[in-house]
């Protein structure tokens, strides 16, 4: 079993938790402190040498380089290979199964209650 794989399967999804507990604009203000740790401070934008070198800051000192590359390349939807404050959030929804499956309900409800008061 590889680093990256073993991490994975001891990967704990704090995410709901924070979101529950924060609520929906203090889970985004979080979102966006953890970019601000990880990007580079000229660019603005999170690349493969600023996730490198300030992924310490969030206990992912021991991921390779290539899963490092794995990540920018999963949530780098412009190509640009680099990560602006936006796809680094919705990295961090698509990466937290639990709370995706919340957002869908959500969704859901709200679609059912616009159908109900539109009849």
């Amino acid at each position: 079993m590889t680093s990256s794989q073993n991490q994975n399967s001891n990967f704990q999804d704090y995410l709901p938790l924070m979101a529950n507990k924060l609520g929906g604009d203090g889970l985004i203000g979080e979102l966006c402190n953890g970019f601000n740790l990880l990007m580079d401070g000229e660019k603005g934008v999170i690349t493969f040498d600023s996730l490198k070198k300030n992924s310490a800051l969030l206990g992912l000192q021991d991921l390779s380089d290539d899963d490092l590359r794995s990540m920018l390349k999963e949530g780098d939807f412009d190509g640009d290979e680099a990560l602006n404050q936006m796809e680094f959030c919705v990295l961090m929804f698509r990466l937290s199964p639990e709370l995706m499956e919340e957002s869908q309900f959500l969704l859901e409800e709200a679609l059912l209650q616009e159908f109900k008061d539109s009849c």
